[in-house]
């Protein structure tokens, strides 16, 4: 099936939500043999265009990329106070694994095909050279899916 709806079948990241990225990443690198990566932190609403639950937020986050393993990246994110799916996770679910990104090619037409599905855009946004959805799988799938697109 996600051959059909999303034209294709390689999962490219694994989100996850943590309270405390700087400690975190350090844990993590250490744990795994690896460098810290840069923490970086995400632009405000005038840059992301980012929208929760149908509604502007000016949800930021720190983001802390490991990309040490054979075909899949590990993302760490810090959610600010602001309205935001990560916010949400954080507060309902404590931290942990978040979401399961895939990259797809026309996001406008595989998030037409998820709704179909019952599966709907909790939060998107842009990021520099593409754009993100987070969509709210977790009924059917016990995880939320991230459609990456690069420009």
């Amino acid at each position: 099936m996600a051959n059909e709806i999303l034209e294709t079948d390689v999962v490219v990241q694994i989100g996850i939500i943590v309270r405390d990225i700087e400690k975190t990443a350090k844990d993590f690198a250490q744990f795994f043999g690896v460098e810290v990566p840069q923490i970086i932190e995400t632009e405000g609403y005038e840059k992301t265009h980012t929208e929760y639950r149908g509604k502007p937020t000016n949800a930021r986050a720190k983001l802390a990329f490991f990309r040490n393993f054979k075909n899949i990246e590990i993302e760490l994110i810090e959610p600010d106070e602001n309205p935001s799916t990560w916010r949400d996770f954080l507060e309902t679910h404590g931290e942990g694994i978040h979401h399961i990104g895939v990259f797809v090619k026309n996001m406008d037409e595989k998030i037409e095909n998820l709704k179909k599905e019952g599966i709907e855009v909790i939060q998107k946004g842009d990021y520099t050279g593409g754009r993100y959805a987070y969509m709210e799988s977790t009924n059917k799938l016990k995880f939320i899916l991230e459609l990456l697109e690069n420009f």
